[in-house]
């Protein structure tokens, strides 16, 4: 193919330590850290293991305050409210397990939550004897006004906190958060926004949002190291939440530091090379395209586009959302599981994965996620759009898959 997109594609697909006999359409789930942010980890790590007495104490808080910088001026927030965490799970336990609610109190989720930080939610819920209602959210849908709708309909006087997802990892769906923080918080309902999916993939004012908390990752689609997310809290939130892990900082002020930062940047003798390495991967990502991350994240948004509707049209399925609700992911259903019983792997990790992910794999070498959704036997697939993908890419998976399900996957 001499598509300008296989080109560019090829061109960055050299930029990242890829397996090149995979065809890798699951950005979505961990990420894939460029070649170049890996070396600066790597040099990170060099400074830390020759030193370490002076990179821990001199060395890494000048960089840390360089890395918040640079994350919140893509977030448009203030680096005061800023914190890095391992990850997005990691922010909704800081918060949900720092809150204590009273006899009654009700706690707000949705059916689109991602399983873990869902889990956090049932078990504060049962050691603070609160109940967790779940909004049961639409998919397919026509509109986001859907979600809005759903929304409020779980919300009751009870309700103290809700935690919305900004992109579903179950569906792909970018739900109407700025809307949703809106309407919520009106009705002195604090808003907990899982951003996993968000930063890299959308423009993000934190800000102008104003949640009460908002939790991300950064290995997704900023394509830092594994380990580096962050946790935003407002100001006025900030003296409710306490780190995973309480250390130094609780009782050692550090002159010109704000107790928010004081709590959260130490927390022992931990590996910060992927909090680091934000800067890098900013300053990476606003190199592949002309435009910088603005184009980038619109260029991944077309791509995902694009394999959605070949994929529906080679299978004949409706279109399942808007387009206005897509990033650079997206969900198709599948025909339903003919054999449910059958198909999950329970041996592996962190969840059994889908046995129709594993064929692909093993006999295609292509790596996309299907699952149930939302209850066997309905399936779902996901793609991702990154900058190393091409339609080609999809037209692969359209045949292999089309293999699979005549064969009666």
């Amino acid at each position: 193919m001499h598509h300008p997109l296989v080109h560019l594609a090829n061109a960055a697909a050299a930029r990242w330590q890829l397996d090149p006999s995979i065809t890798f359409l699951n950005h979505g789930s961990f990420g894939a850290c460029p070649t170049a942010v890996l070396d600066a980890q790597r040099n990170y790590r060099d400074a830390m293991e020759a030193q370490p007495v002076r990179f821990f104490t001199r060395t890494a808080p000048p960089l840390l305050d360089a890395a918040r910088q640079s994350l919140a001026h893509l977030l448009h927030a203030d680096a005061d409210d800023l914190v890095f965490l391992s990850n997005a799970t990691a922010g909704v336990n800081a918060v949900v397990r720092s809150l204590r609610f009273a006899p009654g109190d009700e706690l707000l989720v949705t059916d689109h939550a991602y399983r873990a930080c869902r889990n956090v939610f049932d078990y504060v819920g049962q050691r603070e004897g609160v109940k967790v209602n779940v909004a049961a959210m639409p998919f397919p849908l026509r509109s986001s006004d859907e979600v809005v709708e759903a929304l409020l309909r779980a919300v009751t006087p009870r309700t103290k906190l809700a935690m919305v997802d900004h992109v579903t990892s179950a569906t792909g769906l970018i739900f109407p958060i700025e809307t949703i923080v809106r309407e919520l918080q009106s009705r002195t309902i604090d808003v907990l926004v899982d951003g996993a999916h968000a930063p890299g993939m959308l423009p993000i004012d934190l800000i102008a949002l104003n949640a009460a908390y908002y939790t991300g990752n950064l290995h997704k689609w900023v394509c830092a190291p594994k380990g580096a997310g962050f946790l935003h809290v407002r100001r006025d939130r900030q003296h409710l939440i306490a780190p995973p892990i309480v250390s130094h900082g609780y009782s050692v002020p550090r002159p010109g530091r704000c107790r928010f930062h004081d709590l959260f940047d130490w927390a022992g003798t931990l590996d910060v090379s992927p909090w680091l390495c934000v800067k890098d991967a900013i300053a990476f990502l606003e190199t592949l395209l002309p435009g910088g991350i603005a184009a980038l994240m619109q260029h991944n948004r077309e791509l995902a586009l694009t394999g959605r509707r070949m994929l529906c049209d080679a299978f004949h399925v409706p279109l399942p959302s808007p387009d206005d609700m897509i990033g650079s992911l997206a969900a198709v259903p599948l025909p339903d599981d003919p054999d449910p019983e059958h198909g999950v792997d329970p041996s592996t990790s962190p969840t059994p994965q889908h046995a129709l992910q594993t064929e692909l794999m093993n006999r295609f070498r292509i790596e996309v996620p299907t699952y149930y959704f939302p209850t066997p036997p309905h399936r779902l697939l996901r793609i991702s759009g990154q900058i190393y993908l091409h339609p080609g890419h999809y037209q692969a998976l359209i045949a292999a898959l089309g293999s699979l399900l005549a064969e009666g996957h």
